[in-house]
């Protein structure tokens, strides 16, 4: 995976990608979560996230309460001290990781809490959600972010 690439890509198809699903979401495609669904099944067949973890090194989550409470009990930490340590609000209040890359984030890519991981990461990059015409905006700010989700939009452009 090579990530330089990857970001003059992305990069360079931004203007275009935010069109095309602003569009999108005007128009409202009645079979659009299936069509993604299918995109996402197929784009992570051959895509090996264990290869790039740019979302890990990048991005920092919204760690939520019950967030916090999971990973300070596999800590054997307080919620408190797991705040103290690795958390931070952002602007909007909510607790967000302290640095990036993720303090999880082990060399070869792999989580250390991979189990008990925060529910945005598990459900990062969002393609496989129902009424996926509501995220169209967090679709396109992914696209500068993950592999996947670039592609993704990529095949989409082709079908929609």
């Amino acid at each position: 995976m090579d990530l330089d690439k990857f970001k003059e890509e992305a990069f360079n198809k931004s203007k275009e990608n935010k069109a095309f699903l602003e569009k999108l979401r005007r128009k409202k495609p009645k079979n659009l979560d299936d069509v993604v669904h299918r995109l996402h099944e197929e784009v992570f067949e051959e895509i090996n996230c264990l290869e790039c973890a740019n979302c890990c090194k990048t991005t920092s989550p919204i760690v939520i309460d019950r967030d916090i409470d999971r990973i300070a009990r596999h800590l054997k930490m307080k919620p408190s001290e797991m705040i103290e340590q690795y958390l931070k609000e952002d602007d909007d209040g909510d607790y967000v990781f302290r640095e990036t890359p993720c303090p999880f984030l082990m060399p070869d890519n792999y989580c250390m809490i991979y189990e008990i991981r925060p529910r945005a990461c598990r459900e990062y990059p969002h393609t496989n959600r129902r009424r996926f015409h509501q995220i169209l905006k967090l679709t396109w700010r992914n696209t500068l972010v993950c592999p996947a989700v670039l592609e993704i939009v990529a095949r989409l452009k082709q079908e929609c």
